[in-house]
């Protein structure tokens, strides 16, 4: 069931209706019918793997109340250990158990030794990063004291299976959602409407944006070695676009839903695009993930409080591993890693001197440059192969990089355009932020221009990049 599907379009209103309307006269009740819709949406992937999800929960919840009821520090780590065992075991079999057969393999045949493990037949539950990633974050705040456990099991499997976010995110941290969950909720108008257009946002990022790149992007790759070094440029910087009118379209609308079921989720996108520099992008670039990485993985292994040496090697552990995150793959990896090798050319030789008069002129220049050198990193992000990357960039670096591309100008145009608005309202919440316009039949006409630009590109509908992660 894709947000933008006619499915989804039945079922929200449904949801909705009964959520104010019909359950909205005792708290747990109107949770017990939240938490069912999130099931029925979960169930509509694969309903096998809410059995995994609903162990997910049991697991998580019960370690966390034994945690927090502990008061020896030597059991409390000790049942800490045993959860993140838990779930990265259940992570590491549905994602990477065939890729580490694989390599396994592969380093033996570097010793001419052959085996012959037979690769498992196994399909990837939808959601089981984001969900994993929110459920390791509680148990952990739970042990370092930041939060206390959940006493009800019922708000805590909400907190893990809302529909909103279960698939894709935003990673909710327990002690910013649960408190939602828990309290008695009324209908607020504004919130509401503000939900509407980040809702209308979404599904112009994700249809107009997204998959407009995404029909060009996959013809083009699907025959690259044919194309001219140009055309292979433009394609990488409309995987970029494709990329993050997808997610970004993915996250406005569900912090949308969330917002008209009285909910206000965090941010996971603030105009990354308009990045100076690296540690800019990740301040802005799925910020629920980043900040993840961050408070459970960077900080923990020292960040940059022990040296020099030690900085650099946890940038590396970071970016590696959210590399890895995304996928069974070395194309992963190095991804990850060319991001911190970034990080690290940032942090030690950026520091440019300069008049205040060339500052606007060197902001746009780290502007365009940043954004260059990520869409170009991005094609290990795309490409299914680290040989097939590598000649995607031989192509790119030959004399057909200074030929004709052939992409359409319209696609081009329109990307032009919609940067330009980001621009214009980098100071704003979102695109959609126009209270600042009085003129009510200005404001419905931008949104009716951009309904009907949803309905116009809407038959080149295309799944969410970021399930498959």
């Amino acid at each position: 069931m894709l947000f933008n599907s006619l499915d989804f379009a039945l079922f929200f209103p449904i949801v909705f209706i009964g959520y104010w309307f019909i359950f909205n006269k005792n708290l747990n009740v109107q949770n017990a019918f939240l938490l069912i819709a999130s099931c029925f949406f979960y169930a509509c992937w694969d309903w096998r793997f809410l059995f995994l999800l609903a162990f997910s929960i049991l697991s998580n919840y019960f370690f966390a109340d034994k945690i927090d009821k502990e008061v020896r520090p030597r059991s409390r780590k000790l049942l800490l250990i045993a959860i993140i065992i838990i779930n990265a075991g259940l992570l590491c079999y549905f994602k990477y158990c065939n890729f580490f057969i694989e390599s396994f393999q592969d380093a033996f045949f570097l010793f001419n030794i052959k085996l012959n493990f037979s690769i498992l037949h196994i399909i990837l539950p939808l959601g089981i990063s984001f969900y994993t990633f929110q459920n390791l974050s509680y148990v952990t705040d739970v042990y370092r004291k930041h939060t206390s456990a959940v006493k009800q099991l019922l708000p805590y499997s909400l907190y893990v299976s809302f529909f909103p976010t279960i698939l894709s995110g935003p990673i909710e941290r327990a002690n910013h959602l649960i408190p939602q969950i828990i309290a008695i909720r009324k209908f607020n108008y504004t919130l509401a409407v503000n939900g509407m257009r980040m809702v209308l946002l979404g599904l112009f990022e994700k249809v107009v944006i997204g998959d407009s790149c995404a029909v060009i992007v996959n013809s083009i790759y699907a025959d690259f070695e044919s194309q001219s070094g140009s055309t292979l440029f433009c394609t990488a910087i409309l995987y970029s676009f494709q990329i993050y009118g997808d997610f970004s379209g993915y996250s406005h609308i569900a912090i949308g839903c969330a917002a008209l079921l009285g909910f206000h989720l965090r941010d996971n996108f603030n105009y990354p695009y308009l990045a100076k520099n690296i540690a800019d992008f990740w301040r802005r670039w799925h910020i629920s993930f980043s900040g993840w990485l961050r408070d459970y993985i960077y900080f923990p292994l020292g960040g940059s409080k022990k040296g020099a040496l030690i900085r650099i090697r946890n940038l590396f552990i970071v970016f590696v591993f959210s590399g890895l995150w995304h996928g069974a793959n070395f194309t992963f990896i190095i991804y990850g890693g060319i991001h911190a090798i970034l990080f690290v050319i940032h942090i030690y030789f950026s520091k440019w001197g300069g008049s205040a008069k060339s500052y606007a002129v060197r902001s746009i220049l780290s502007i365009f440059a940043t954004f260059t050198v990520l869409a170009l990193a991005r094609v290990f992000f795309r490409a299914p192969s680290v040989a097939v990357a590598l000649k995607y960039f031989h192509i790119i670096f030959s004399a057909s990089l200074f030929t004709k591309p052939s992409v359409s100008r319209l696609i081009l145009v329109l990307l032009f355009f919609y940067m330009m608005l980001e621009w214009f309202q980098k100071d704003k919440k979102h695109l959609l932020d126009i209270s600042f316009i009085k003129q009510k039949y200005i404001r419905y006409s931008i949104y009716l221009v951009m309904l009907f630009c949803v309905f116009y590109f809407s038959g080149q509908s295309q799944s969410f990049v970021y399930f498959k992660f």
